[in-house]
């Protein structure tokens, strides 16, 4: 079922550019935050809520552009795997801490460790080039050197077949004992200790998972938007990536990605025809999905596949 969902919407994110072919951009885009999304969506399986997870974001991002810094890395698959380690580096780091607070305790720690990174990123200028950012380069392939031209089709095809495949992973990884461990946190986490399972080893695994995923997306959004800001790590795209993961629904992996291609959507359709009033319309249509689809779209995507069957 998540293989045909997953693949559908690649296929439809494949075809619909060949008609209106920015919108390739915009769905490169969407992957990146879906995948960091995924992320989120994970740790809500068992019962966290990371308003932080825009650090990991921005790691992968900052990872990419010092990496391509005077031409030490240049290769997009070197680069995507670095970049996504570095992520999973800081995010076991960080959740060696972080598995000791639930709840409130641990929305709020994430968040705070994220803000000293963008602030970090934001005075350190000689480093990270301060409030002004980074520029990345254009990656080569394989070894061959790519005009940005010819770099946008492979990003934009590339970046869908990363989002099936990391689908997938996810998904045999949400169904295994270890899966199920992490939504048992959620619902008795004392019960998984008397069985003899370790609650924090079970969180540190699935929050060092997530981090990868945040790092990931943040490489492949740097590569697409070929310029990266402090703004990555800060609290909005945090917040972002949380409403998606809920937008979409956390009933299965494809959800984080039509969560963000859906709002990448609407934004880009609200800021092109309403310039004044594209955030109220961005609040209008979450709205209406948060009291309407409270399983998110996913969800509401299931609930009529039962309904077909039934008839």
């Amino acid at each position: 079922m998540v293989f045909r969902h997953i693949i559908g919407l690649a296929v439809a994110a494949a075809i619909l550019p060949l008609a209106v072919p920015w919108l390739g951009f915009v769905f490169v885009l969407a992957v990146g935050k879906g995948l960091a999304a995924l992320g989120v969506a994970m740790l809500l399986r068992g019962g966290l809520i990371s308003i932080g997870h825009a650090l990991y974001f921005a790691v992968g991002a900052y990872a990419t552009a010092f990496l391509m810094r005077d031409g030490r890395v240049q290769d997009l698959l070197l680069l995507l795997v670095l970049s996504t380690i570095t992520a999973t580096m800081a995010g076991l780091l960080v959740g060696a801490f972080m598995v000791r607070y639930r709840a409130i305790f641990f929305a709020m720690l994430n968040l705070a460790v994220s803000m000293v990174f963008f602030t970090l990123l934001s005075k350190m200028y000689h480093l990270t080039g301060g409030t002004d950012g980074l520029r990345v380069a254009t990656p080569t392939l394989l070894g061959f050197e790519l005009s940005r031209a010819a770099f946008n089709p492979i990003l934009q095809y590339g970046s869908l077949l990363l989002m099936v495949g990391t689908a997938l992973i996810v998904d045999r990884y949400l169904r295994s004992p270890l899966g199920e461990a992490l939504s048992a946190v959620h619902s008795n986490e004392v019960r998984l200790e008397y069985l003899g399972v370790s609650a924090r080893s079970v969180i540190l695994i699935a929050y060092t998972a997530s981090a990868a995923l945040a790092g990931l997306g943040g490489a492949v959004t740097a590569m697409a938007v070929g310029h990266i800001v402090p703004e990555l790590s800060y609290w909005t795209i945090s917040g972002q990536l949380v409403l998606i993961a809920v937008l979409g629904g956390i009933g299965g992996t494809p959800g984080a990605f039509i969560g963000a291609f859906f709002l990448e959507l609407i934004r880009t359709f609200a800021v092109g025809f309403a310039a004044d009033a594209w955030n109220a319309i961005i609040g209008i249509a979450l709205l209406v999905v948060i009291f309407f689809l409270p399983e998110g779209l996913y969800g509401l995507l299931m609930r009529v596949r039962k309904q077909e069957k039934a008839q």
